[in-house]
């Protein structure tokens, strides 16, 4: 069994200080590079990135907040980048996603034309464990298609943070349900 991190959007726009922040991503950020320093159990890591250049109607003057939302990590930006707090140097794919149409899931994006499926299965991949921002939404999207595509599915719920209570706990219960393995506790505001 070989097994890969999936590292969801812990980009600066994401985290405190960001266009569409969520609290405690600075802090997720840091304790995934203190997981990577620690070495893990995995054989790979690649990373997703919001990557939008011009995405319709996902951005919104006026954002709904489900289906629309501010403007956010914009190519050229600085809110694009990955937070300071996260150490790529373990990286070895970053998967851009959403250049123009709305993108949840790391399985939408490509790196260098790959997509994060069959980048995974030419490693013999078979499991993943998927960490970052956000709980309800990137990370949901992301460990979903995981389990769509047959990995054997983890999010390490410590390792992300969710943007609302109600929200997030609707995603973990989708998520349970579609057989992905929970561990730990998502760092959510306001719970």
């Amino acid at each position: 069994m070989t097994r890969a991190l999936i590292v969801v959007d812990v980009q600066n726009d994401f985290c405190e200080g960001g266009s569409l922040a969520v609290a405690g991503g600075a802090g997720v950020a840091k304790q995934i590079s203190a997981a990577l320093a620690a070495g893990g159990r995995w054989d790979h890591v690649v990373a997703t990135q919001d990557h939008h250049i011009d995405p319709g109607a996902h951005f919104a003057e006026h954002p709904d907040y489900v289906s629309t939302w501010p403007v956010h990590c914009v190519v050229g930006t600085g809110g694009i980048g990955f937070h300071p707090n996260l150490d790529i140097s373990r990286v070895e794919a970053i998967f851009e996603k959403g250049s123009y149409q709305a993108a949840y899931s790391g399985f939408e994006g490509a790196a260098d034309g790959e997509g994060l499926a069959d980048w995974l299965r030419e490693r013999d991949v078979t499991e993943v464990d998927v960490v970052g921002i956000a709980t309800d939404h990137c990370v949901r999207a992301t460990a979903l298609d995981a389990v769509r595509a047959g990995f054997v599915t983890t999010v390490l719920l410590d390792l992300t943070a969710g943007v609302m209570p109600a929200t997030t706990e609707s995603a973990l219960v989708e998520l349970r349900e579609a057989g992905v393995t929970l561990v730990g506790e998502p760092v959510v505001a306001g719970s």
